[in-house]
């Protein structure tokens, strides 16, 4: 669901965008960190916000790092 924001975001497109890993954070909603395969060995690390249910928001790509590897731990940023 948050594709197409980092495609906004970077200028491109991903053939290739597989999530390999998650880890979550709850505050006044939930933080997803997720490290994502975008092709070759590249990866890219997303922080993922969602709302509280009733604040009725779709997902939103709140930051990335990217120029991650595979073996690079996902942690909190």
């Amino acid at each position: 669901k948050v594709k197409s924001q980092l495609e906004e975001k970077e200028g491109k497109t991903f053939d290739v965008f597989t999530a390999v890993e998650f880890k979550t954070q709850v505050v006044a909603g939930t933080n997803y960190f997720i490290k994502v395969h975008v092709g070759n060995d590249e990866f890219m690390h997303l922080r993922v916000f969602e709302s509280l249910p009733h604040e009725n928001k779709p997902l939103s790509l709140h930051s990335y790092q990217r120029s991650k590897a595979k073996h690079d731990e996902l942690a909190y940023f």
